[in-house]
């Protein structure tokens, strides 16, 4: 006996008739003319007792490149799903501590599963709206590195200047110092900005230009998430 043919994984036919919504008998159909084909031939009949009458029944246990050749052959357009679900037995295989997916054919379960990422979704953001930055948002506007001025972070972060610089001001972040936009002393003190000299191109007056260190601008990023969240909880 091949032990190593036992101990690698397999996909029911049972299942594959279910993921590509074939009849089952139609699939066993299918696997004994490739076997006879020679293309599968070393797929077999394995008998399977049905949990909820007693009777046996035939089905074909198959290995991944079978059950891949089987799916192309039954139903084309339905190989994904089971290329995606080859993917999820295999991860559960290397990393037993991982969870396995919900079974999505069963629509109780998938409606199921969908509930509880919802309701996951739900908590963190009421969570997130009392909470310190969260680096969930901030992973998400974040892609910079270095000084960024005020239009470059709020190109970065993806807010209308107007919004941005309302923002701003409204948490008590910047004020206005002859027309420009300034650290207050606590921010540039946590070292969330700097303040570099400059002198106009215009006018050559003398001025100061408010800059975001990165770590200004993740923990922005952070504190604008939170006032999105806490302005959509409000109007719910």
């Amino acid at each position: 006996m091949n032990l190593t043919r036992n101990i690698a994984p397999t996909m029911s036919s049972r299942l594959i008739a279910e993921l590509t919504g074939k009849r089952h008998d139609n699939v066993l159909r299918t696997c004994r003319d490739l076997r006879a084909a020679g293309v599968c031939p070393q797929i077999e009949e394995t008998p399977y007792k049905h949990p909820a009458n007693g009777e046996t029944y035939t089905e074909y246990l198959l290995e991944k490149r079978d059950s891949l050749v089987l799916v192309a052959r039954l139903s084309p357009e339905f190989t994904g799903a089971v290329v995606d679900r080859w993917l999820a037995l295999e991860a559960a295989a290397t990393s037993p501590a991982v969870p396995a997916l919900p079974d999505f054919t069963n629509p109780v379960t998938a409606a199921r599963a969908w509930a509880d990422e919802v309701e996951k979704k739900q908590v963190l953001e009421h969570q997130l709206a009392a909470a310190a930055p969260a680096l969930e948002f901030v992973d998400r506007y974040v892609d910079a590195s270095g000084l960024l001025g005020f239009r470059q972070a709020a190109k970065v972060l993806k807010i209308k200047e107007n919004t941005f610089r309302e923002f701003l001001l409204e948490k008590g972040i910047a004020y206005r110092l002859g027309g420009e936009l300034a650290p207050r002393a606590e921010h540039l003190n946590a070292g969330r900005f700097e303040v570099k000299a400059g002198v106009s191109k215009h006018n050559e007056h003398a001025f100061n230009s408010m800059r975001f260190t990165t770590k200004g601008l993740h923990w922005v990023a952070g504190e604008f998430a939170k006032h999105q969240l806490a302005a959509q909880l409000h109007h719910h």
